[in-house]
Parts: C-alpha cells; structure tokens; sequence
C-alpha cells in the first residue's frame, strides 16, 4: 500500500445549529416581557421589521380538547410557509445544560464554600428610588428605606436583653459583617469592655438566636450548626458532619460515612441538608425589589371545557414592512446593498415564523399540562398529580429539551392563582396503600393543614406528622417531612411552639 496523500470523497451527515435555529430555541425560553425586550432590539436592528404597538386584541385560544391547538402572531403582515413538525424537529436539537453558581464567603472559607456545591445565592441590598414630584405616583418604585443588619439584630436585642446585657450586645452585633459573621476575639472584647468572658459568651448566645437564623457564627461549621438546632435537624451525625467540613469539600465520602456511622442514604440527605442551609444568613436582611409576576397563559373553563389563552397584551404586532422594501429595493444599486436588504427581509420572515412557533409550542405544552393536572383546577392542590417533563414531552411527541425551554421563567393563571408552569412538575409519593402515588406539592399541601390545625398545647413533632401522613396514605421518611415543611416556611416544632406561646401572650 503506497504511503503518500490524496484526495477522497467522502459523505456525512451532521447537526448544524445555525443562527435561525439558535434564534428560535432562544425565544422559546423567553417569558413574555423578555421577549417584548428582545423584539424591541430588532426593530432597532432591522429596518424592515415593524410593530403597531402592544396588541389589544382577544388573544389567541385554544380548547384543551384539541390535539393541535393553534395560535398566530397578532398583526403579522407575513407568515412564511414551513411545516411545524419541522421547526419543532429543530427546536429539540439542544439540550438543556443546568447552571451552577457557587458563592465564597469570608476569605478563610472561600474554598470551602466553592466545594460545597448547591448553596444558596443570595441578592444583594439594592437602593431606593422615590417617585418625581406632580405626576402620580408609581407605587412599583416606592421603596422604603432598607434596614440594615445591625439595625435589625438591635432591633431584636432589644426585646429580649435590657442594660449590661444590651450594651455588651451592641458592641458584639458591631463586629458581625454583613454576611452575618462574628469577626472578633470573645476574650479580647471582654476585655475592652471590662466585662467577663462568661457575660460576653452569654450575650453571644442570645445574638445567635435572633433571625435571620445563623447570623453571629464565628465559622462556617458554626452558622449552618445554628441552622441545623433551629431546625430540630442536629443529631450526633450531623454534629460530626459539620466538624469536617473539609473532608466534604474533599469529597472523602467513605471517611465521612465511617466517622458519622451513617449508611450512603443517609450520608446523602445529611449533604443535601447542608447544602440547604444559608452560608450567608445576613444577606437576607435587605433583598432586592419584589417584582409583580405577568401570566403568560389564561387558562379558564368555559361550558364544562377548559380552555387556553396565550396572553397576547404583552406581545407587540410584529410584521414586515414591505412598503419600507420596495423603497430601498429601488434604491439600492450596489451588490452589498442588495445582500445586505435581501438578509434583513429573510432575518425579518425567520423571526416572524420563529414567534409564531413559539406561541403554537406554548400553547401545545400548556394544553397538555391542563390535561394530566385536570383534578388540581378543579379540585385544589391536594390532587395535583406526579408529572415529568418526559411524560408530557411523549403525550405531545416533542423533546423533553423543549417541553423544559416552553415550561421556564412562564406563568399560568388561573382561578386558583398563578403558578410558574414549573409547578405542576413534581416528584411522586408511593401511596401506602398501594393506590396511586401523590404529588410532593400534594403532601406539603396535606402538611400545611396538619400543622395549621394543631392544638397550641400540643405541637406536632415531625414524627408525629409522618404517623398522621400515613393514616391519611402517604408512606415517608421523617427526613423528607422536615425537609417538606422547611420548604413551606413552616418552623420546627420547637419554633412553633414558641411562636405560638408569643402569640398568645400577646391575644
């Protein structure tokens, strides 16, 4: 065989995401308002493109009993022709990647942080604004004026604690950063203040059990260890856990297990506790701006049917001007003219079949959502049933990768409220008696209730409430109880004991 080169034909086939398709799978993931944003940037861009303003026509409707709900962009001049199994086909081709942040605290325990991944990011304080003088008030920039962390810690301190007390916790809550961490030698401050090292700890004590929960720790082991007793969660285990944090960060699992006598489940939920927790308890005092959420779909039942609107008052008329083109296309002698206005009419037409794509996709995936949850609008959220992404990409045969772009950063609203469409996908709960299995949104609704509608007297503990899950036919861990009302706001039972004894004090 003769070495040396030449040249072969050969024949491929591949993916190619181009621009188009890139634009499309982008304003699928768009809500509403984030793409009257992106259409705003391209009727800057494309002089052929233009808009009649914010549409205040009916919008768009599709019954749920339809296979192939239908909707159009409002005002488009021109709709080009193209198959939607087509578009759909393309819309698949990428799938979704999820994102990670990872937040450093101090400088000590900024490797430490980054290797525990899952923790919390937290917003920064933002500043005020105030409405202008003689117009009428935006009552959506009236901001009142942020407290801070110290104002709020003395705040508290002062309910509880009164003179020496009070006075040595002022100068303790002036050394905490604004994370939430005590930076300061416990003797040392004694000293200055002429104080005793017991007083000085005492009064360290009471700071650390003001909100927001783990603010005064002097460590990272230490502010999650707050949040853990807060939680009625700190047990031998995970005592020995937070004494090693850097044999998690390590990834030194089989040690891990080994020093806390616990089996792999067990390991993992005691990670995944963690993880929960803060690291930065102190950011939370301050957030940024609460923003009023705008549906994106109505969803309503009319005649026994339900049926889906795509809400068209957030999306501008686009469509081409093809006025505008015939007056450029007659006076554009020069080839790079020509190219460059036969490149703005085809971006033009691709961005109008792209929206109009979007809107039949929503449409399709909201029909289908209304379908499988049918009981949770008619009959509340304790019949909301387990659903995936898989089981409504199959129901309506598209990827799993653009059922997740259609379902992201977009709201549902309907006579029970408005929900991120996010919402009606939740894991399942065996039933116990072997009947079929329950949503984890529907056994939180069934918590909320059990906790609402106890006696002041008698706090449920969490293992009471796993016994009266399983009375009412859910069969779970006491570890996934607690993790349940966590995520419902709801306090231990300690917490809730005490804050029902204020309450009644206070009646």
């Amino acid at each position: 065989m003769a070495l040396g080169p030449r040249l072969d034909l050969r024949q491929s086939q591949s993916l190619v995401m181009t621009p188009q398709l890139q634009q499309a799978i982008k304003l699928l993931a768009l809500s509403n308002l984030e793409l009257e944003t992106y259409i705003s940037d391209e009727l800057e861009r494309n002089p052929l493109l233009d808009t009649g303003g914010i549409s205040t026509e009916a919008p768009d409707t599709a019954d749920s009993s339809d296979l192939e709900p239908q909707s159009e962009v409002k005002g488009s001049d021109e709709i080009l022709s193209s198959g939607p199994a087509e578009a759909e086909s393309n819309l698949d081709l990428q799938n979704e990647a999820d994102q990670f942040s990872n937040n450093s605290l101090t400088e000590s325990d900024g490797q430490l942080s980054g290797a525990l991944d899952g923790t919390l990011g937290m917003n920064g304080a933002s500043s005020s604004s105030s409405g202008v003088g003689g117009e009428a008030p935006d009552f959506e920039n009236m901001l009142v004026a942020e407290t801070t962390l110290s104002e709020h810690l003395m705040k508290q301190a002062g309910a509880i604690l009164s003179g020496a007390d009070l006075f040595i916790a002022q100068h303790v809550i002036d050394q905490i950063d604004e994370c939430g961490y005590l930076h300061c030698d416990l003797l040392e401050l004694a000293n200055r203040l002429g104080v005793g090292l017991d007083d000085v700890k005492s009064v360290l004590s009471a700071v650390q059990s003001l909100e927001p929960v783990g603010v005064g720790a002097r460590d990272l082991a230490e502010c999650i260890a707050l949040q853990a007793k807060e939680a009625d969660r700190y047990d031998p285990a995970m005592a020995r856990l937070l004494d090693n944090l850097d044999l998690l960060a390590k990834g030194a699992l089989p040690q891990l297990k080994r020093i806390c006598d616990v089996d792999d489940e067990d390991m993992m939920d005691m990670i995944a506790e963690v993880r929960d927790y803060d690291p930065k308890p102190g950011l939370t005092i301050g957030g940024g701006d609460v923003r009023a959420v705008v549906p994106d779909i109505f969803v309503a039942e009319r005649q026994g049917k339900w049926v889906i609107e795509i809400n068209s008052a957030t999306l501008p008329k686009v469509l081409v001007n093809r006025t505008y083109y015939s007056e450029l296309k007659d006076g554009a002698q020069d080839k790079t003219s020509k190219e460059w206005l036969n490149e703005c009419l085809a971006d033009a037409g691709w961005l109008i079949k792209a929206l109009d794509q979007r809107q039949r996709t929503i449409t399709k995936v909201a029909t289908e959502i209304v379908k499988q949850q049918e009981n949770f609008f008619r009959q509340g959220v304790e019949h909301l049933r387990p659903l995936t992404l898989k089981n409504v990409a199959d129901a309506i045969e598209m990827h799993e990768s653009t059922v997740s772009r259609v379902t992201s950063n977009k709201y549902m609203s309907c006579s029970r409220g408005t929900f991120e469409l996010k919402y009606f996908f939740t894991s399942g709960i065996q039933s116990s008696t072997g009947g079929e299995a329950a949503s984890a949104e529907a056994v939180k609704s069934h918590i909320k209730s059990l906790i609402d509608g106890e006696d002041p007297k008698k706090i449920l503990s969490d293992d009471k409430l796993v016994k009266l899950l399983k009375e009412r036919g859910f069969d779970i861990a006491r570890r996934t109880v607690a993790k349940y009302r966590e995520a419902l706001g709801l306090g231990s039972s300690v917490q809730r004991r005490r804050q029902k004894a204020l309450q009644g004090k206070a009646a």
